[in-house]
């Protein structure tokens, strides 16, 4: 039997990582080939904003999975301590004691693997795939082999890869700055958003390719038209542009789903529905998508809230609550008597301009013989007060 083993902190894996496995999976043919993400390199600290031992494990699994014959192993990781190669090739000899071992390097670790911890034990054990990323390593690559073959033994062979650019360090910074995505695979992506590790902020792009297929078509122009004006509140109004585009993106994300369904999700989700909201799929949406927004995309307080009270309001909002609500009544799709007036007040007076949405909000509800949601008429005494005095 033939086994491959890929190691190292895979802090994220990415899809050079994967571009290189899939390259020796085709070349190798193994018959097992083994991803082991280490609990500790031995040769530095993990960053200090790493996802545990466990989550990397599970980033590998969704990177490696389209590998041929893949298995992502936790050997290290439960081994813990630093993780050195020659300690899990210990491992694996005794699991499997008569396959063929084959280690699969880069250029740069494959140059300087004599000088790893118990090197002689690894070249006796095993034998080593260094991949080849550029033409002007071959001569490195060549001497290095016939080195190791004089002195250990060793089987080398050359994997010919080219490269990705990708590194992992790089795409830890762009994760902050919502950029990266293209240099990893969707679920890893997807994972990394959800539990908002490394920092990671949702690249907008890669939210809205997500959100729409969440919509009815004809909801679409209507959520890109809400993000347009939310992002130009947002920069009218000192508040943070890409948080608002966020929130707005999202705000409907539920919208399509039905009362029993939504009413399905308050259950998945703990959530409590008053009588009113228990009547209402419009109302509703606000609150499941909230929570579906938090559990699915790792969205912050500001965002979830801001998605939350989109439709009700509340009494003293937050600028980026009131950015949403009001840019939700007001993106450039709606037409209804007023519409105008009340745009051109959003970017003079917002607390008024909200309050005026409230009004008519709530002259509207009335008007088609729907019950009022007690947060719309918290919001407006509230706001009636701050503005006139009166409750």
């Amino acid at each position: 039997m033939k086994i491959a083993i890929f190691g190292g902190s895979f802090n994220p894996p990415h899809k050079g990582h994967l571009h290189s496995a899939l390259a020796a999976a085709k070349q190798l043919r193994a018959d097992r080939f083994l991803v082991i993400p280490d609990f500790q390199p031995p040769h530095k600290e993990l960053a200090a904003d790493s996802p545990t031992p466990e989550q990397r494990l599970e980033l590998c699994r969704l990177n490696f999975a389209d590998v041929p014959n893949v298995e992502c192993s936790d050997i290290e990781i439960s081994r813990g301590g630093r993780s050195y190669t020659a300690d899990t090739l210990r491992h694996l000899r005794e699991i499997y004691p008569d396959a063929e071992l084959v280690l699969l390097v880069g250029t740069d670790m494959f140059l300087n693997i004599s000088q790893w911890y118990d090197a002689a034990y690894i070249l006796t054990t095993a034998g080593i795939a260094a991949f080849q990323r550029a033409p002007d390593e071959l001569p490195y690559i060549e001497a290095k082999t016939n080195d190791l073959r004089a002195r250990f033994g060793t089987k080398v062979e050359i994997i010919f890869s080219s490269p990705l650019p990708a590194a992992s360090t790089d795409i830890r910074k762009a994760l902050t700055q919502r950029r990266g995505n293209e240099l990893l695979t969707d679920a890893v992506y997807a994972y990394i958003i959800r539990y908002r590790l490394y920092g990671a902020q949702v690249n907008l792009d890669w939210l809205r390719e997500k959100a729409y297929t969440m919509l009815k078509p004809r909801r679409i122009p209507h959520v890109r038209g809400c993000e347009a004006e939310a992002v130009r509140l947002a920069e009218r109004w000192g508040c943070d542009p890409e948080k608002a585009a966020e929130a707005a993106i999202l705000h409907d994300c539920t919208k399509k789903v039905d009362l029993p369904g939504q009413l399905a999700l308050c259950a998945a989700y703990g959530l409590d529905a008053d009588p009113v909201e228990r009547e209402s799929d419009k109302l509703l949406h606000a609150k499941t998508g909230a929570a579906f927004a938090r559990s699915e995309y790792g969205c912050d307080d500001d965002v979830t809230e801001a998605i939350r009270w989109h439709t009700t309001g509340r009494p003293d909002m937050t600028l980026l609550e009131k950015i949403v609500y009001i840019a939700d009544y007001i993106e450039p799709n709606r037409d209804f008597d007023g519409v105008d007036r009340l745009r051109a007040l959003a970017y003079e007076d917002l607390d008024r301009a909200l309050l005026m949405g409230l009004e008519m909000s709530l002259e509207d509800i009335r008007a088609r013989g729907n019950p009022v949601h007690e947060a719309t008429l918290s919001a407006l005494a509230w706001y009636q007060e701050k503005m006139y005095g009166k409750k």
